[in-house]
Order: structure tokens, then C-alpha cells, then sequence
């Protein structure tokens, strides 16, 4: 069923909506896991977001399995580099996208190329531009590495800090669109012309102006949360604040995004018009850091109760929950989360740490997650699920 507009939701109302827009409540797949399904996660999330931390397994591969199950991470990587049926853009932080929205992306490719972007990129562009015109001459020669530049310069200095001369050119490349990446072996950056990446019938496409490329990216957010507010769909492709609120002002208006006010929300929030809102959401999975359910704190508090933050950068003694926390959805609640680890020469996924949150059931859920918990290791090429001690929640998850 399709929500109302203008009618206000219940906290549960909504919950169910961003599942359902997220792709919670789409049937499992019934046969092996093909570029099919992941060509219908990509268009539910619109992107993955990538992060070079491989705790349990790199970022972009965790989406996918938290919605579909095991599947095999190396035909995502087919599908990114080697088809080039997404390419890499800097959107909600650098990210995976479908190769059709570079034409929505060049607006901030033209900002930056006006000094719009990182101080050092720009200040590198600025000052040595015929050494960034080197650099492009020798990426137009063949795809190369940082390090395989015939020239890297290593320079320390306010604006460089420790990374080469050649890093930064290639960063800046990337930003203002001149050249695009796909990956080697370990997650390394390899960079080609963006016209060996993206199609030619891609670039041929009109440039929409910023407003209009805006507007459509918003429309976008709200197909992939399903409902929001003005920071959530801003967010979702990092726009800019001021410009992003109005452009949303302008699809109410026109009637491509509804305003619709939820439960103990104290500012508004937009849907879109063909919202669906399930009876119930049945999924259990563990989530990555970085899936769109979780990467906006605010609204994780809002829409589940649940204060959840990345620790990996917090001092060891100081971490509440562990490094690397995976948090786990149960039907329409997040319900625990998960200290885990992949320990590939041990060849087991370690939980070091499992915490419920309050009125869980920990004996229903420990029993059901013990599965979960060993798809989770075959995904990730191990054979076995071993059990730490911290957490409230481990108990019933490792009965001994």
C-alpha cells in the first residue's frame, strides 16, 4: 500500500517505508545470487558507499549481503571495474554509482574545477599546472597507479603533508571529472581517462544545469530512504545545504516530492509519491557502518532509537561496543550489534563482542542470528563462527 501525502506517519509507518524503499522487503532471491540481484540493490540504494577498512570484508560488498545473502563479492567487482556498469564518483563520500548518473554529477565536477574542493587539490592545480598536465598526458597513455607515475614527487610541506605530488594530481583529476578510477588487487587505485570508464553515450548527454541535477538527486534520496527529512535527502549525495533545501521547496511545488509529518519528528519530512509501506518487514541481517540504514546518526536515533557510532577511530579503552560494530536488523527493529572480525588465517568470523539492545529477547534472537552468523562466514571465505565474551547478548549467542 502506498502512504497518503500530507498525512502524518507513525514512527513504525516510517520505519517500514525506509525498509521497504531499502529493499528490506523484496522477495529473496529463489536461485543462486546473479548480476540480476545486484543490479536491483544498486536501484533501490542508488549507491555503495566504499571504505578501505576490511575488518570483516570491504564496505560495498556488505549492502548486498545484508539484502540478498551470499553471493559472490567477485561478480561485483566484475560488474564495477571490468563491465563498467558503475563507476566510481564522490557522492555520500567516494561511492559506487550507475554509469547513466555521471551527467547528474557534473555540476560539482565544474565547481570544483573553479577551486570548489579540497584546499591542496586546488592549491596543487593551481601552482603546478604543467606538472597535473603531465600527469593526465601519462594517464592518457595507459591506466597507472600513484606509483607508477614516471614522476610521483614526494613533498612535505603545509598543503601536501606526506602523500606525493602525483597522489594529489590524480585526486584532482578525479574530482574535476578528467580521469576515473577503477581497482586493482587490494583495494588500489588505478586510474584511467574517464572516457575509457564511462560510455560514450553517456558523455554525449546534455549537462543538466546544478538546480536541475539537484533535483533529480534528491528525487533519488527519497526512492532510496522513502521518507525523510531535509538533512536526511540532502545527505544521501552530500548537496549542498542551502542550494538542497531549495530545490526540495521546488519539488513539493511541482509535486514530485510530498511533505508528510511523522511521529515525534520536529521537522518535516518528504516522501516519495510511490512510497510503499509493507504490513511487515520480516529481514534479519547484520548491517555494514556504512549502509545507508545507519551512516546518518540523527536519523538512526529518529527512525530506530538507536545511537550508533563508527568506533574505529575511538582510543581502544575508550570504545563502548569494539572496532569494527556491525548493527542488526531484526524485522522492522535494529535490535542488537555485533563487535565482529574476519580472521582469514584462522579461518573463522570471530564475534568479540555481541550487545542487545533494551526488551530484546536474547534467547529468539541469539537463535536465529547463529545462522545469520554462518551465511555471514561463507560469504567471507571462512569456514567457522568463533565466540568472544563482551556483551550481554553473548551468553545466548555461545551457550558453550
Amino acid at each position: 500500500m502506498s502512504p497518503q501525502p500530507g498525512r502524518e506517519l507513525s514512527v513504525s509507518q516510517a520505519r517500514r517505508i525506509a525498509l521497504a524503499a531499502q529493499g528490506f522487503a523484496d522477495p529473496a532471491p529463489a536461485s543462486r545470487v546473479d548480476r540480476r540481484h545486484l543490479r536491483r540493490v544498486m536501484g533501490r540504494l542508488k549507491l555503495l558507499q566504499l571504505d578501505s577498512v576490511p575488518v570483516v570484508i570491504r564496505t560495498q560488498y556488505l549492502p548486498p549481503f545484508s539484502r540478498l545473502g551470499c553471493y559472490d563479492p567477485a561478480l561485483l567487482d566484475r560488474i564495477a571495474y571490468a563491465d563498467d556498469e558503475w563507476f566510481e564518483a564522490w557522492a555520500h563520500e567516494a561511492s559506487l554509482l550507475p554509469v547513466d548518473d555521471e551527467p547528474l554529477l557534473r555540476w560539482q565536477k565544474q565547481r570544483a574545477e573553479q577551486g570548489d574542493t579540497w584546499k591542496n587539490l586546488a592549491e596543487l592545480a593551481r601552482s603546478e599546472p604543467g606538472y597535473v598536465a603531465e600527469v593526465l598526458a601519462q594517464v592518457s597513455e595507459r591506466p597507472l597507479t600513484a606509483g607508477e607515475l614516471t614522476d610521483p614527487r614526494r613533498r612535505d610541506g603545509e598543503w601536501w603533508g606526506s602523500r606525493s605530488l602525483g597522489s594529489i594530481a590524480l585526486d584532482w583529476l578525479f574530482r574535476i571529472g578528467a580521469v576515473g578510477i577503477r581497482r586493482r588487487g587490494n583495494f588500489t587505485k588505478e586510474f584511467d581517462l574517464l572516457e575509457r570508464i564511462v560510455p560514450a553515450e553517456v558523455l554525449a548527454r546534455p549537462t543538466p544545469g546544478a538546480a536541475e541535477a539537484q533535483r533529480e538527486l534528491l528525487v533519488r534520496s527519497a526512492e532510496a530512504l522513502g521518507v525523510g527529512t531535509a538533512t536526511d535527502l540532502i545527505d544521501y549525495y552530500r548537496l549542498p545545504v542551502r542550494e538542497g533545501r531549495a530545490r526540495l521547496r521546488e519539488l513539493v511545488d511541482s509535486g514530485l516530492l510530498a511533505e508528510v509529518a511523522v511521529e515525534g519528528w520536529t521537522e518535516p519530512a518528504y516522501m516519495h509519491p510511490e512510497a510503499r509501506l509493507p504490513r511487515s518487514v520480516e529481514a534479519l541481517s547484520v548491517l555494514s557502518p556504512f549502509d545507508p540504514i545507519v551512516w546518518n546518526r540523527d536519523r538512526a536515533a529518529r527512525l530506530w532509537d538507536f545511537d550508533y557510532r563508527i568506533e574505529i577511530y575511538v582510543p581502544a579503552a575508550k570504545r563502548i561496543y569494539g572496532y569494527y560494530v556491525l548493527p542488526v536488523l531484526d524485522g522492522e527493529q535494529l535490535v542488537a550489534r555485533l563487535d565482529v572480525k574476519t580472521d582469514r588465517p584462522g579461518g573463522a568470523l570471530r564475534v568479540l563482542g555481541a550487545f542487545a539492545e533494551p526488551g530484546v529477547d536474547h534467547g529468539a534472537l541469539a537463535e536465529r542470528l547463529r545462522l545469520h552468523l554462518h551465511d555471514l562466514a561463507r560469504f567471507v571465505s571462512v569456514h567457522d563462527v568463533s565466540y568472544g565474551d563482551r556483551g550481554d547478548l553473548m551468553p545466548a549467542l555461545d551457550p558453550g
